[in-house]
């Protein structure tokens, strides 16, 4: 079964402020976060079910950059709310 991702408007804006941080500094590193995100999105869309951080929130990190997308489940209308991307090198209160 496949589960649809919605992403929240924060996570969307963290994503695209994550992606113009690495594009001041480099051309090949937001196309390399990019393909890592849809990584992370299609191992969701198959396997959501990953370690829940706090209540029914879960975590996965994109690799080769420290980023990890926060999300939760819905199992009624198989859809994933992708709630956050958070840098893991921030102040852990921060986290969603």
């Amino acid at each position: 079964m496949a589960y649809r991702i919605i992403v929240s408007p924060r996570a969307q804006k963290e994503i695209e402020n994550a992606i113009d941080y690495y594009a001041l500094y480099s051309t090949d590193a937001p196309v390399n976060f990019i393909a890592g995100l849809k990584e992370v999105y299609t191992s969701l869309e198959t396997n959501p079910f990953y370690r829940v951080r706090y209540k029914n929130i879960r975590a996965l990190k994109i690799k080769r950059f420290p980023h990890s997308i926060y999300f939760e489940i819905n199992e009624t209308q198989n859809t994933i709310r992708v709630l956050s991307c958070f840098h893991n090198k921030r102040n852990p209160n921060k986290r969603p």
